[in-house]
Formats: C-alpha cells, structure tokens, sequence
C-alpha cells in the first residue's frame, strides 16, 4: 500500500496504539499522580520548613506513620515508624488524632482505617503510592481460585491465610472463608493455627495469599514440610495451572505472587558477596525467593533485621537482603559503632511505589489539612472492613 493510499483511508489510531507510542496515558497505573491543585517543587529550598509549619499548625489532629521503607526526607516527619501493621495499631492507639497521614503504600492505609474508629480519616499523600504484591490477587481473581477450589472438592478443607500485605479485599474474603491474617513475624503461628482448624488436620489445606516465598519460606524452612507438599497457583492460567490431583495432595496452595524488591535478590548475591566480604553475615527478608533464604544466615521480619543489628557486636560485617532505603538508613545509624551494612545485590533496588511519597507530596497533604481540605483519604466500605476486620481479629487472638 503505497503512502498516499494510506492517507486516504484516514486512519484512527487506537487508545493502545496511542499509548505505546507514549501519546496517552493511562488512567489506571496513574491513579493519584495528578493531585487537586498544585505540588510543590522537588528543589523547594523551603520545603523542609513548610512541612514543620504545617505539621505544628495541626498539631494534636495530625498523626504521621512513617513505614522503614520510606524516604529519609519523608521518615524525619513520622511521629512513629515501623512495619505495616504496627503503624496501623499506633494509629489505633491515638484515637484524638483527626488525620492519620500514613506515609506508606495503599494496603497499609486500608489495614489502619479497618482498625481506626470512624471519626479518624485515613490519608495517603500520593494514592499512586500502591504495592505490586497486594496488586497481584484481586478480588475478582481469588473468588475464580475458591470456585476452583469448590469444583475440585476440596474447598471445605481449606482455610485461606493472607498475609499483611494485601488488600482489604483479599483480607476480607480471607475472614468471610474462616482464615486469618498472618505478618512475616507470626506466619508459622498463623500456619500451625490453620492446620487445626479442620476436623481432621491431616487433610487440612491452606491457601497462601498473595505472596508465594513468604508462605513457602514458612511451610518448609520453618515447619518442615516438604516442597513436594506446596503447589503454586497462577490465576493467570485455567484451574491455576494445576491438576485436581495436585490440588488435592497438596498442603500448601501457594499463590502466584511476590515482593518486586525481595524477589530480585539471587543465590548469585548470596554467593558474590560472601567472596567480597569475608566473614559477612547475611541476613535477609523471609519474602526472597526459598534459594536464598536457604543460603542465608539469618532470615526474619524488618523488625527482625533491626533488631539484629542492634544486638551485633561492633566490627561485625552483614549484607542485608532488604529494600535499600532502610538497609542504608541502618547502615548510617550503626557505623559509628563500627559495623558494615551494605546491601546484599550490587544493584540498587528502592521500593517505587514507596517512594512515591516523597517530601513534595507530604507538604501539599500537611498544608491542605492545615487549610480544612480533606486529600486522598482512603475510606473502607463497611463490609469489606467487618470481615477484614474478623479476620486481623483472628490474628491478633493467636497465641
């Protein structure tokens, strides 16, 4: 077809076409970015000063959560800091505070409006801020899995444990099925707790959601199941990818889905940085792939890690398997003492979707609470909250 033909047939390009082409946007994976009115600029000289203004000006009505993963620009406003669910508990625990500011990620302001009374409004600075693992089991995707589930006879065995990070979605259905929700400091609590829920515990199941490393680290390093009993679900393939047979022998139906920061470290670092570093201890997050949770020395919570560190005697060596925004905060809290703390892969890795809130979108969240206006409050319908509700319930009564 020669260019004038072409010409004459006036074509339209689609919105996809459109899109490769990086002439549109979409809506969708950039909920959030554009805020009512205006940002500040990154390179504010003064944004430093305005967020303290702001912050002192709300004074007692502001309360703000400060997750190990952010920014240290952001981190030096949070009021407390900590792993997802402790955040939402202080949250609870201050129930003056108007406006909970949780500097974050999606998930971590639904769990802390679930656990907040009505009267305190949830507030995530960039609504853009989400999480790729919670991101991975929707709704729509876990109701196809218990049909499957169902269809294969099995569904009255199975007891849904989800962990943290997930959405309120996934937590609520978690608590409507009679499962719990678990952290990465509790799980083989939350496991052991699931396996004796059924009538007989020898045929009693779990489905792991959404993250596959954390429940397979768990069941097999932690309680000595096999690999042979875990079994992966990938709701992107018919029945998941798997046979009735291999449903039915399983233990542990693992779902499809992982930590974007996490699942990028390799037994190839494990093994690098031991030849760079003699004598390093490796200590890394459960939620890496088992490979090199196998390979680690020490393996446990962010809590855990910082812990860790805390206890090590001075002039020891570790490589940290964690998002870097804290392993280099740690690493500058503990060189005085003379510590090494150096990141485990040779490539950074920072959480993007943490970094989202950065001091920009904190001081145009502050300033607009300052002025009466309510900005991106992330709001829970109340049925979703009752069963998430039950199931962060059933969790926090495990012993």
């Amino acid at each position: 077809m020669t260019t004038a033909q072409t010409t004459e047939l006036d074509v339209k390009p689609s919105p996809l076409a459109l899109l490769l082409l990086g002439r549109e946007a979409d809506p969708r994976s950039e909920r959030g970015v554009e805020c009512p009115g205006d940002l500040p600029s990154p390179s504010d000289p003064d944004l430093v000063e305005r967020a303290r203004a702001a912050k002192e000006k709300l004074g007692d009505k502001v309360f703000v959560l400060g997750h190990h993963y952010q920014r240290d620009e952001v981190i030096q406003f949070a009021d407390v800091t900590g792993d997802s669910f402790k955040l939402a508990r202080d949250a609870a625990a201050r129930p003056e505070a108007e406006y909970i500011v949780f500097c974050g990620v999606h998930f971590m302001a639904e769990s802390a409006d679930i656990l907040t009374s009505d009267d305190q409004k949830v507030v995530l600075p960039d609504l853009a801020a989400g999480c790729s693992m919670a991101d991975m089991a929707t709704a729509e995707q876990v109701a196809e899995c218990w049909d499957v589930l169902t269809e294969a006879g099995i569904a009255e065995q199975v007891v849904p444990v989800s962990y943290m990070n997930s959405s309120a979605d996934i937590k609520a259905f978690t608590g409507k099925h009679g499962g719990t929700i678990c952290t990465s400091s509790n799980a083989q609590r939350a496991l052991e707790w699931a396996f004796d829920q059924g009538d007989d515990p020898s045929t009693t199941k779990v489905l792991f959601l959404p993250d596959q490393h954390l429940g397979r680290n768990t069941a097999v390093r932690d309680m000595g199941m096999s690999l042979e009993d875990c079994v992966l679900y990938n709701p992107h393939k018919p029945n998941g990818g798997l046979t009735v047979e291999q449903l039915r022998d399983a233990k542990m139906i693992l779902w499809r889905g992982h930590c974007s920061v996490h699942g990028r470290f390799s037994l190839e670092s494990v093994e690098d940085v031991r030849a760079r570093i003699p004598g390093v201890n490796v200590l890394v997050h459960p939620e890496c792939r088992h490979e090199v949770v196998s390979a680690a020395d020490y393996v446990g919570s962010t809590e855990y890690i910082i812990k860790a560190l805390e206890a090590a005697p001075a002039g020891s060596k570790w490589a940290i398997g964690t998002e870097l925004n804290l392993v280099r905060r740690l690493a500058n809290r503990f060189a005085p003492e003379g510590k090494e703390i150096v990141f485990l892969d040779k490539t950074v890795c920072f959480c993007s979707t943490m970094n989202r809130i950065d001091l920009p979108h904190l001081v145009w969240t502050l300033e607009s609470l300052a002025e009466g206006k309510l900005v991106n409050r992330i709001e829970v319908d109340e049925e979703t909250e009752a069963y998430a509700k039950l199931a962060l319930e059933r969790m926090l009564a495990l012993p």
